[in-house]
């Protein structure tokens, strides 16, 4: 993808992300998400209405009328965007792929949080750690991230959430976000995913097509397996095969909703046709 194309697709998901997180998302980011607590800010004249306990005696007496402490949230808060670029989210019977849909998603998220000031970072990952972006704030690091979801190339195809899990723990002292957005194809990361969420406000976000839900019957059909990236024949007219499948599938789901509840994690699912935008503002509503 040359510059000009790449800055193209940049501004367009820009200007699609920021205009919800803006007017639809920021308040209800901000009433989701707390901050650590309330700081001293000022002191000022008492007026009608105002909690008599939070009167400052001191500066009363010293001025020979009343005066109240005023207090501010701590917002200083840190969201970490966990995304799976392995080669399952380069799938997509709708209008987008999977890889296109969490992109707008982590866009809308990362807008959201920098319009409440909060710092926010990137983990890209396969089975392997692709890219690690710290957080930090403002508008053009949030174009840095953009820019990273759209044309960065995996060396990996597979998946290792727990992996992924761990270098989080390892890079992230203090506490954070964390929004985890993958189609959660992948086992084996329950226990790690309870000691992250122990310590980190975790939400795992679950984009898939309604096309992998099943196998159609076509008969004798070459597919192509983005993980492995071999090609493989299979017998669609087979209704053992197409069981298979669909119970291979439910698991997956099945893990992914046990093991985020076990966690007391949060969960939103998101099919490639929904509106992402109701699914969010539904759950910051459930949760605020």
């Amino acid at each position: 993808m040359d510059t000009k194309e790449l800055l193209k697709k940049v501004r367009k998901i820009e200007i699609k992300t920021r205009r919800l997180s803006d007017h639809v998302f920021g308040g209800e980011y901000h009433s989701t998400f707390k901050g650590r607590g309330m700081t001293f800010s000022e002191v000022r004249a008492y007026q009608f209405g105002d909690d008599v306990r939070s009167i400052d005696w001191n500066v009363t007496a010293r001025y020979n009328e009343p005066f109240v402490k005023v207090f501010e949230e701590e917002r200083e808060l840190t969201m970490m965007l966990m995304v799976d670029i392995s080669g399952s989210e380069m799938f997509g019977t709708q209008q987008q792929f999977k890889k296109e849909v969490i992109t707008e998603i982590a866009a809308t998220l990362a807008f959201s949080a920098t319009q409440n000031n909060d710092k926010i970072g990137l983990l890209l990952f396969t089975d392997q750690i692709e890219l690690y972006i710290p957080p930090k704030k403002g508008r053009s690091h949030v174009l840095r991230i953009i820019r990273e979801l759209i044309e960065f190339q995996p060396q990996g195809k597979k998946t290792d959430i727990a992996g992924a899990l761990k270098y989080l723990s390892n890079v992230m002292k203090k506490k954070a976000i964390v929004f985890l957005l993958s189609d959660f194809m992948a086992d084996d990361y329950q226990q790690t995913l309870k000691i992250v969420a122990g310590k980190h406000d975790v939400t795992g976000i679950r984009v898939f097509d309604k096309m992998e839900q099943s196998i159609p019957n076509l008969g004798l059909v070459q597919m192509l397996d983005e993980e492995s990236g071999e090609y493989v024949m299979v017998n669609t007219g087979s209704r053992s095969v197409r069981h298979s499948y669909s119970k291979y599938f439910q698991e997956r789901v099945d893990y992914f909703h046990q093991s985020f509840n076990l966690s007391g994690a949060g969960i939103i699912n998101n099919r490639t046709d929904d509106s992402y935008v109701k699914k969010l503002l539904g759950y910051f509503k459930r949760r605020a």
